[in-house]
């Protein structure tokens, strides 16, 4: 054992340099730096294109999140805290959009991120719907200024926009897809250049079409016939990946759309790091990378809006003002909220 370390030992203390403490004879160990590389001595400037502090606005949904047992009135809305966490592990911070707050408010908000999440739920019309409306009106128009300004819309966000694109509210239609782990089928000769799928690695891309990382929660959607059917979906979005239901139904489960950055998907992101209501949830190392991967992505392109918002308004904005309510003592459904009176 000793002939193996020895080179190592040797090695180690060849790149150390010596110096003597006038107190007490301590010696003490510095690296030696054998090439005086001036350039090497300072980080490269960041660049000045990208934002490197950018805030993603969540809509609020109605309820408590949690069947009433944190509260029954009609005036609460919720966040689950999963799509918060997701925001975060992307690199970026987050401003609550309460849906039922007025207009202007909410507008005013909305000024001050660099993209916006629409959440899963149950909600599809109401003032409900027609925030999300207006807010996606607005990403397009933001867009259409100028500004890069990323959308991601997941399960009932993914149901909402393709009402509202569509200009159909009853285009939905019903899958069994509850509480259901699957793998992504990614549909022939789909282009992932500039999609999220482009910065996923190789490895992880193929274990998408293989193995069962990504999470459904969902009874509705749409097929890929229906959705190629109406000129107003099919001129707006690129169906991405497709997966099959427990009826072997086939439903369009991402979808990217061709001239904004606006990326919907019927699966769950941010269940397989951030939740834990259901043992079908994939956690594995696999679907832990396609968690990060995805909030990846959304951070990386609202790094590119040129909205620089007010640093003290942001701050007395930010979801940080509020706390998250446990309630996954239940053992199913979310298991934290955040909730807006």
């Amino acid at each position: 054992m000793a002939i193996l370390f020895l080179p190592l030992f040797f090695v180690f203390f060849n790149s150390i340099h010596y110096s003597h403490s006038s107190n007490n004879n301590i010696i003490i160990l510095q690296p030696t730096h054998r090439h005086h590389d001036t350039s090497s001595s300072s980080c490269p400037a960041p660049n000045p294109n990208l934002y490197y502090q950018p805030v993603i606005g969540i809509v609020t949904h109605p309820g408590d999140g949690a069947s009433g047992r944190l509260s029954n009135s009609s005036a609460v809305s919720n966040i689950p805290a999963s799509y918060v966490k997701f925001v975060e592990a992307g690199g970026a911070r987050v401003v609550p959009l309460v849906y039922n707050e007025s207009p202007q408010k909410l507008l005013k908000k909305l000024d001050l991120v660099n993209g916006v999440l629409f959440t899963g739920g149950w909600a599809k019309d109401g003032q409900y719907f027609e925030t999300v409306r207006r807010i996606f009106k607005k990403v397009l128009e933001r867009n259409d200024g100028g500004e890069h300004f990323p959308l991601y819309a997941i399960c009932l966000g993914f149901e909402l926009i393709t009402m509202i694109v569509s200009g159909d509210n009853n285009i939905l239609e019903e899958f069994s897809a509850s509480d259901q782990a699957s793998a992504l089928h990614f549909v022939e000769n789909a282009d992932i250049e500039g999609s999220l799928f482009q910065s996923f690695p190789p490895d992880l891309l193929k274990k998408l079409s293989t193995d069962c990382v990504v999470m459904q929660n969902h009874h509705f959607g749409i097929s890929p016939e229906k959705l190629l059917n109406n000129k107003k979906l099919s001129s707006f979005f690129d169906v991405l990946t497709t997966c099959k239901d427990e009826d072997d139904k086939v439903y369009v489960s991402t979808m990217q759309s061709r001239n904004y950055p606006v990326t919907a998907f019927q699966w769950h992101p941010e269940k397989n790091a951030f939740e834990w209501g259901s043992a079908n949830i994939p956690h594995t190392e696999d679907a832990i990378r396609v968690t990060h991967s995805t909030a990846s992505f959304l951070v990386s392109e609202a790094r590119k809006s040129s909205k620089r918002p007010d640093a003290q308004e942001v701050r007395d904005n930010l979801i940080y003002n509020y706390s998250p309510t446990y309630v996954g003592k239940a053992g199913k459904g979310y298991d934290e909220v955040y909730l807006f009176r």
